[in-house]
């Protein structure tokens, strides 16, 4: 069913010439275009037109990678189903719109109609020619509606199974989306918890690595032994200097004394 949903939104868009693209196109990975214009037996520019007017709508994605060797860049196409399915519900509420409104008119005013001609008035168009038709003067006749209100509701009814079933479609397409989104998180979480991973141990083997180094230079420079304050040479020659003056003074002293208490 859902590339049956899937064609009739890109024969709406673009005519019977992309029904073959619903086929072609896959939601999960990019198509290269070359190879859709090879199936489809078209040249790459029509395919191309297809594509852009789908892609108007916002119903195809595309991704573009540079050839090295030729300089051109092709162009890889992917279908955006969820996209799709939506647009087609809108037509759908649409055409249920215009067919609850026919109904309700249909029941509740009065048409007339031409037998001859086969023309069709409501009762306002009616009173204006005042029921007698223009071209051949016949009487206009009141027109039944039982068998139109009959098509019309079966019209109906198949829309609402068709936007039913286009309502399960989304639904399903909605919970893939979810998975997918699901899975890229916990990806994503993994990665980080990784990350975070390699970041402790980089931190662990930079402090080992540190405390490594540490150790080394400990070993490396001795201990300074803890030496008593000396007092300096000079000031000491000076000290000794003065004692031997003095000493020399005192010996002069006594030497004199000496001499004097010899004489007398």
């Amino acid at each position: 069913m859902l590339k049956k949903f899937l064609g009739e939104v890109l024969v709406i868009i673009a005519g019977k010439q992309a029904e073959e693209l619903s086929n072609l196109l896959n939601d999960k990975k990019y198509i290269n275009e070359f190879s859709i214009a090879k199936k489809m037996d078209l040249t790459i520019n029509q395919t191309r037109n297809l594509l852009y007017k789908i892609s108007d709508f916002g119903l195809v994605s595309f991704i573009r990678k540079k050839d090295k060797k030729k300089g051109w860049y092709t162009y890889f196409w992917k279908i955006e189903t969820l996209k799709c399915l939506e647009f087609l519900k809108n037509i759908l509420l649409k055409k249920i719109g215009q067919f609850t409104h026919q109904i309700k008119s249909r029941e509740t005013k009065r048409f007339y109609i031409c037998e001859r001609c086969n023309i069709e008035f409501n009762e306002e168009n009616a009173l204006l020619h005042n029921f007698t038709c223009n071209e051949c003067g016949d009487i206009f006749v009141t027109k039944d509606n039982t068998k139109l209100l009959r098509e019309l509701n079966k019209r109906l009814d198949k829309l609402k199974r068709e936007l039913e079933l286009v309502n399960e479609e989304i639904d399903i397409e909605n919970k893939k989306i979810e998975k997918r989104k699901l899975k890229e998180l916990k990806k994503q979480e993994k990665i980080k918890a990784e990350k975070k991973v390699k970041k402790k141990a980089k931190k662990t083997s930079k402090k080992k690595l540190v405390k490594k180094k540490a150790k080394k230079v400990t070993k490396k420079i001795p201990k300074k032994k803890i030496s008593k304050k000396k007092i300096p040479k000079k000031k000491v020659k000076k000290k000794k200097k003065v004692t031997k003056k003095k000493t020399m003074k005192k010996s002069s002293k006594n030497k004199i004394k000496s001499k004097r208490t010899k004489k007398k």
